[in-house]
């Protein structure tokens, strides 16, 4: 934003900082000279945006090209947004000023289903119509990405092409394919997204299905109208991770964001299958960086940045097959720098002594797990493959480190959880607290204190649950109130998700486009930051579903038949529905998987790389 230009307002709302633009390392390049200007937008505040990886990632991809100049464009707070509508201000990207209407292509990450208000108000604020079908020929190109594009169905309607799986090397590959019609004369938006869908992998264009459904609301079928195009949009991987893009050089903040360290992604998927995970399923197969990319990297991030923390960052680090070398060869020159080492996604079955130890310079006294279900039998059902022991082994490793405090996370509503599973979370923390005290080279300075959190399970789309039935709202706050009545020990503190934003949120999750109704009605309603508690409104939303015509105890009361069309079905995740299929029935019986390392399920993921990135792929 220009500062001059806009001055008395910013000093009008909140953290100024968030609109001004103009931070060390961001790209700058002569406008003249650019072919395609992207937009990349990330519908929440600026200090969530920048603290996520995968912008850093898409924006240093696609900046690498000289003829594309993408900038960023972060969901201005509700004092902004009023200020932007008072006095006529359009959005406008954080690098050069100018209105992302005047862009060629605008992107959206979904990360998280209660962002979609958000795109919505950005895509106003921007003077941009809604819905694609509204949009002229000139308007530029609206794309979406990001987890929750593996089921697009629910906003669909307002997005002209989405990008399934990881974007790296397909963004850049889309924004070459734009140049090249531009620069060839046959460029118009319907012949670039036939091109899209039809030559390029990881791309999925709503506009060239025809989606028909049952008497009953189900899904009847969802097809391709042109021969051509795919039946199924495959998702789109990098096959070789340990040479694939990485930013080293990273735009810095001018404000304190959530995120304010380096982040040093050390591999990407995961090998355990937990049952109730997307990023799980949707990120196979595992591909690992190596120890001597890692290091380099996080030493030029580390010149660039100046900042005094590195975290290892994946689906579980301890997974990673060269931890110990890593971290090894990292403290080797973090602890001459005076820099910490953060893993903030330790499994408790792989945590060990001699990882505490190369942690324990992080100034917490704290650590975190997370069992998910409070009793065995549940945690075998969801195939967490963690047991108890393992879990008072590695408090018993952090007491002994001199932490006193232990944060654990759980999940509400899972399916086959009964009564018996919610009180063994207190239990199972009441045995932590007793660890404690068991624990005889402890710091007795300071009290012991385990924190619970619970979210409630949402059934996901590409996850073994998918099929399920999200239990009532009411459902969640009568388990929530059981976990709490069974703690009587002051030293154990809980704390629980809203019931009410999860029920949105399975209804987004699992829904089709006959939902973007209801997503039109919420924002005339004036909902946005949904992901917010302060700005949530659950009154808003039933409103908004009732003007739509639309029951959402459709899309989260009922179980789904295994026969059931699903409005995700028209994307390739690589994991296989009969992979999935059978890990439910086990969660039925409650028996485990073996972990992909282990021995192989037979998910389908092998067809990227065979044993390459399988090694233990079925014969």
């Amino acid at each position: 934003m220009d500062y001059k230009k806009y001055g008395s307002i910013l000093k009008k709302v909140s953290k100024p900082a968030r609109y001004t633009g103009g931070e060390r390392n961001q790209t700058i390049k002569d406008k003249d000279k650019i072919k395609c200007r992207w937009a990349f937008c990330f519908p929440d505040t600026y200090e969530v945006g920048m603290s996520n990886l995968g912008v850093r990632l898409l924006y240093g991809s696609l900046n690498e090209n000289p003829d594309v100049w993408c900038e960023r464009v972060y969901a201005p707070w509700g004092d902004m947004a009023d200020m932007m509508r008072k006095y006529d201000i359009p959005l406008m990207a954080h690098e050069s000023g100018d209105p992302i209407s005047e862009f060629d292509i605008v992107a959206f990450t979904l990360q998280y289903e209660m962002c979609y208000t958000n795109v919505l108000m950005m895509l106003e604020l921007a003077g941009i119509p809604l819905l694609a079908s509204e949009r002229s020929e000139d308007a530029p190109i609206i794309i979406g990405g990001g987890p929750c594009a593996y089921n697009a169905e629910p906003v669909a309607d307002f997005f002209d092409i989405f990008s399934i799986g990881e974007g790296e090397e397909a963004l850049p590959e889309l924004a070459a394919l734009y140049v090249r019609m531009k620069d060839e004369g046959r460029y118009t938006k319907e012949a670039f997204l036939y091109a899209a869908a039809t030559e390029l992998v990881g791309f999925y264009v709503p506009s060239l299905y025809s989606v028909e459904y049952n008497e009953d609301g189900t899904v009847k079928s969802i097809i391709p109208k042109d021969e051509k195009v795919p039946a199924r949009a495959e998702k789109r991987i990098i096959h070789n991770f340990d040479t694939s893009y990485f930013s080293v050089k990273p735009v810095m903040p001018y404000t304190e964001v959530i995120q304010d360290r380096i982040m040093l992604e050390v591999f990407r998927g995961c090998i355990r299958g937990c049952r109730f995970c997307q990023a799980g399923m949707i990120y196979r197969p595992v591909r690992d960086r190596e120890v001597d990319t890692l290091c380099r990297q996080a030493e030029e991030m580390y010149k660039n940045t100046g900042y005094d923390e590195i975290s290892l960052t994946s689906l579980a680090i301890d997974d990673y097959t060269h931890v110990d070398e890593l971290t090894d060869a990292l403290i080797k020159w973090t602890d001459e720098s005076k820099i910490s080492l953060s893993l903030p996604s330790l499994r408790a079955d792989s945590f060990t002594e001699e990882l505490m130890k190369k942690i324990s310079t992080v100034r917490s006294s704290g650590i975190t797990f997370a069992p998910e279900a409070g009793t065995q039998r549940l945690r075998d059902a969801i195939n967490k493959n963690v047991y108890e022991k393992d879990i008072l082994n590695a408090v018993h490793i952090a007491f002994a480190a001199g932490k006193s405090q232990v944060k654990l996370y759980f999940m509400i509503g899972l399916p086959t959880e009964t009564d018996e599973d919610i009180v063994g979370i207190a239990e199972l923390a009441k045995k932590i607290i007793d660890e404690y005290y068991k624990t005889e080279n402890r710091n007795k300075k300071r009290p012991p204190q385990v924190t619970l959190s619970t979210a409630c399970f949402i059934p996901k789309p590409f996850t073994p649950f998918q099929w399920e039935a999200q239990v009532s709202r009411e459902e969640f706050m009568r388990r929530q109130r059981l976990l709490s009545d069974s703690i009587r020990d002051r030293r154990i503190i809980y704390h629980f998700h809203d019931s009410d934003v999860s029920f949105i949120e399975a209804v987004l999750a699992r829904g089709d486009r006959r939902l973007s109704k209801a997503l039109l009605e919420v924002h005339k309603l004036g909902a946005c930051f949904d992901a917010w508690d302060e700005c949530f409104s659950y009154e808003m939303w039933s409103e908004a579903f009732r003007r739509a015509g639309i029951d959402p105890l459709f899309y989260t009361a009922r179980d789904r038949d295994s026969g059931e069309v699903l409005p995700w079905d028209v994307i390739d995740c690589g994991v296989e529905k009969r992979f999935l299929a059978r890990e439910r029935e086990l969660s039925k019986i409650s028996r485990p998987s073996r972990n992909c390392r282990e021995r192989c399920s037979g998910c389908g993921a092998n067809k990227y790389g065979g044993e390459i990135l399988c090694p233990k792929r079925q014969a």
